[in-house]
Formats: structure tokens, sequence, C-alpha cells
């Protein structure tokens, strides 16, 4: 059972053993965008994903904190203690940590915070570099804004920018089902994630110090987090590491929608490699 202040935690495949995958959503989003990835995932290992705080089920990022005795103000090291605490109080020790986007974010500071609990890691479209001056400001006047507004209307627009131009040309279904995803999620969570990550740090150097198996996955047409901010990671987990980068046809910085074969077949390989 969930305690107040534990990160939700969904299990995929219940009752199965072995090193878990566990899998952290993008933002403004929550567990479900890994749904179309996780039955093309070979083999009967765990996996599980984790909801990061103020998303889906999860509590806000201001009761984790204080659930852990950490310091209130919005933070992604909250959302990896956050992490790190729930898989502990579900027995996952050990694990592949696979994120999207923000989820790769808290990925990085999960491994720089519990090296030892990360078996693999599965970047997937996502770069561990620091926001600049002009990024962290619009950050934190959407947050601004959708706390004024009560409405998460101010990252609506996130359910056509990521995806890349074939798909939103050619399956407007997509954007559909981002929209309804982006609804669901409450404006606190939006607004605590954005300040969040305006003040996350530099983990390349984290990535240039984990030894294990890793996977990059870039969409070709993704805006956001480019193929050359994937080379990035790659060239950083190939310090001490072996390194694999899956670059995605036609699609942009939602793969696990977009191209779920080509992400399911990233993770099976990486959890082979583990």
């Amino acid at each position: 059972m969930r305690v107040d202040g534990q990160l939700q935690v969904h299990h995929y495949r219940p009752g199965a053993t072995g090193t878990a995958i566990v899998l952290l959503h993008g933002f403004p989003l929550d567990r479900r965008m890994w749904d179309d990835v996780v039955d093309l995932v070979h083999g009967e290992r765990p996996l599980v994903a984790v909801e990061l705080p103020g998303f889906g089920s999860s509590p806000r990022g201001e009761d984790v904190a204080e659930a852990l005795g950490l310091d209130a103000a919005p933070s992604l090291d909250t959302a990896a203690a956050g992490v790190v605490e729930a898989l502990t109080a579900h027995g996952i020790e050990r694990a592949v940590v696979a994120g999207l986007s923000m989820g790769g974010y808290v990925a990085m500071a999960v491994l720089e915070r519990a090296p030892g609990l990360v078996a693999g890691l599965a970047l997937v479209d996502t770069k561990s570099t620091a926001d600049g001056p002009e990024a962290i400001a619009n950050r934190h006047r959407v947050a601004d804004a959708v706390e004024d507004s009560e409405r998460v209307d101010e990252v609506l627009g996130l359910r056509t920018s990521l995806l890349g131009v074939t798909n939103r040309a050619l399956r407007p279904g997509l954007a559909e089902r981002l929209e309804s995803w982006i609804r669901d999620q409450g404006p606190h969570g939006v607004a605590w994630a954005q300040r969040a990550m305006a003040a996350r740090p530099d983990r390349t150097d984290v990535l240039r110090r984990f030894a294990g198996p890793s996977v990059v996955v870039v969409g070709e047409e993704d805006e956001l987090t480019p193929v050359a901010a994937a080379q990035h990671l790659v060239d950083a987990l190939s310090v001490r590491g072996i390194s694999e980068l899956v670059v995605v046809p036609r699609a942009g910085h939602m793969t696990t929608i977009e191209a779920p074969e080509a992400v399911a077949s990233a993770l099976s390989r990486l959890a082979q490699r583990t």
C-alpha cells in the first residue's frame, strides 16, 4: 500500500521476477505514455512505471519533500529521491531505468543519487545539459500562468509540438490523445515540474561516470531534444560504458507513442545486456 508522500508505482507485469525495467514519464503526462511500449518489450521481467510528483496519482512535490525530509523548493532531486524510495518500498533495489524527456532528467538524477540501483540506463528524447537563461525564464512564466489561471491551457500547445512533423500531419489522433492526457494533470503539478526542470543542473559528468550498459533513443524529427543532444549523451555514456544510439525515423519527441516498436526493441536489447 502506498503511504502518504510516496510516489505511485504501477506494475505492468504483476508477479514477474528478475531485474525490473522502471519507466519514468515525460512532461506534462503520466505513466500512460508508456502503455504502447510495454506489451512489446520482450521477456518476462517486471515492468513498472513511477508517476512523478504531482502527475497521475502521485502526491504533490511538497508532500514528497516533506515525507523525505527534503527542502520544499521544486527540484528534480526530490523527484529522484521519491523514485528511489518508492522502488525500495516495492522491493526493487536494482533496475534498468528508462526515462523520456523530464523522465530522462529524473533518471539521471536517480543515477547520481543511487548509482547502485541502476543496472542499465535508457534515455529517450532527453538531454543532460541544463536550461539556458531564456528557457529558464520561459519555464517560470509558464508555471506562473498555470498557477494564476488554475488551468493547464498554457501547456496544451505541447499536444502538437511534442510530435514530429510527419505525425502532426498524418496521425491527428496522436495529438488528441496527448491533449486528453495533458488535461488530466493538475495545474499545481505542472507548475512544480516546470520550476523543478528550470533548476536542474548539467548532469553530463554523471553519465561519464556510469560504467553500465545504456541506450539513447531519439526521434529523427525531435525539435525539443534533437539528434545532436542525443549524440552528446552517447559520447558521455561511452567514456566508461558501452552505449547505443537509436535514431527513429519519422518520429518527434514522443517516440513512445509515435514509434513504440522502436522504443520497445531498444529497451529489450538493453535488458538483455544487463
